[in-house]
C-alpha cells in the first residue's frame, strides 16, 4: 500500500506516539506490516533444550530480560489487484493480561484499510496470537460473508485433537490453546478453505506449509517482477538467528522445528528476499545473511 493512498499523518500521530504500519511495494503488490502490539513471555519459552545460564546470556547480551520480554505481535496485508488479504490476525483483546495487544484492527482503520475490504486471510497457524482477532465481536461482524480464510487442512484435522506432548508451556496456556482453535473453528467453518501442500491466494501471494511449529504451519511469500518477501509466522524467533536449534516451548514438534527454521534461513540467505516474522520486533523487515553456517539479521532502513 503506497503512502499517499494509506496514511494520514494528522490521524496517526495524535492516536500512535510510535508508528505501528509500515508500507513497501514488492514489484506491483502493495505491502503492510502491522504491528499487533505485544505480549509478556517468559524468556524460558525460548530456550527450551538449554540451560539458564546459556539463556540468561544471550538475553542480557540482547539488553532484554532477565525473566520476561515483550513479545511482538505483527501481520500482514497484502493487496493484489482486486484482492486485499490479511496474514494472521493476532490476539484479539479478549484475552485478560495482554493489554497490549489486539492493536491491529484499529490501525488497520487508521491506515485506510477497513475491515470489510478483506477478501483473503491466510492463517499461518492456529495459535491464539495468530486468529484470536479473528474471535473479537467488532471484527467477526465487519468481515465480508464471502471473506475466504485460508487453512492448511493439516493444521485443521491436528487442532480437532491437539498434541501438547512436546510443548513446554505455562500451564493454562494448552487449555486456552486448544479452546481459541475450537472457537475459530466453529464460528468460520463455513469460510474455511482449506489447502494441502501449497496455494496461490492471489496473483504473487502464495501460501506454502512447512509444519514443524505445528503439524500445519504455513509460510507465505509474495512475489512481484523479481522482489520477493516471506512472512514466515512462527517458523523463526528473535534467538532463532543466532541459536536456531534452540527450542520454542510453543512448539509442537521442537525437532522438526529446528529443520524447518534452518532450512528457511538458508533459503532467504541465498534468495536475498526480504523476511518478516510475527515475533520479530517491529516492523520485523529484513534480510539473512549466511557465513559458514552461522546466520546474521540485517533489519533493512526504515524508508521514509
Amino acid at each position: 500500500m503506497k503512502h499517499e493512498n494509506i496514511s494520514n499523518p494528522s490521524e496517526v500521530g495524535a492516536q500512535d506516539l510510535v508508528p505501528s504500519r509500515y508500507a513497501l511495494s514488492i514489484g506491483d503488490l502493495d505491502v503492510l506490516i502491522v504491528s499487533d502490539g505485544v505480549l509478556p513471555i517468559p524468556t524460558e519459552t525460548m530456550s527450551t533444550n538449554v540451560g539458564s545460564a546459556a539463556r540468561e546470556a544471550w538475553f542480557d547480551k540482547m539488553f532484554l530480560g532477565p525473566d520476561m520480554f515483550d513479545w511482538a505481535l505483527n501481520v500482514l496485508v497484502v493487496r493484489s489487484g482486486k484482492q486485499t488479504i490479511l496474514v494472521d490476525a493476532g490476539l484479539g483483546g479478549q484475552f485478560p493480561g495482554f493489554p497490549r495487544a489486539g492493536q491491529f484492527p484499529k490501525r488497520l482503520d487508521a491506515a485506510g484499510i477497513p475491515l470489510e475490504s478483506i477478501t483473503d486471510v491466510v492463517i499461518t497457524h492456529m495459535h491464539m496470537d495468530h486468529v484470536g482477532g479473528l474471535l473479537v465481536d467488532e471484527v467477526r461482524n465487519r468481515l465480508k460473508p464471502d471473506v475466504r480464510i485460508h487453512v492448511t487442512s493439516t493444521e485443521v484435522e491436528f487442532w480437532k485433537n491437539p498434541d501438547f506432548s512436546l510443548t513446554t508451556m505455562p500451564s493454562p496456556i494448552p487449555d486456552v490453546l486448544r479452546s481459541t482453535a475450537a472457537q475459530f473453528a466453529e464460528k468460520y467453518g463455513d469460510r474455511i478453505h482449506k489447502f494441502d501442500d501449497m496455494l496461490e491466494v492471489a496473483p504473487g501471494v502464495t501460501a506454502k506449509m512447512t509444519g514443524g511449529h505445528t503439524p500445519g504451519h504455513c509460510v507465505v511469500r509474495v512475489e512481484s517482477n523479481g522482489e520477493r518477501l516471506m512472512f514466515a509466522g512462527d517458523a523463526l524467533f528473535p534467538v532463532g538467528f543466532d541459536h536456531p536449534d534452540w527450542h520454542n516451548g510453543f512448539e509442537h514438534d521442537p525437532e522438526e522445528s529446528v529443520r524447518v527454521r534452518i532450512d528457511l534461513l538458508n533459503e532467504v540467505a541465498e534468495t536475498g528476499e526480504l523476511l518478516v516474522a510475527t515475533h520479530l520486533p517491529f516492523p520485523s523487515l529484513g534480510h539473512v545473511a549466511s557465513e559458514n553456517g552461522a546466520f546474521r539479521w540485517v533489519a533493512s532502513p526504515w524508508n521514509y
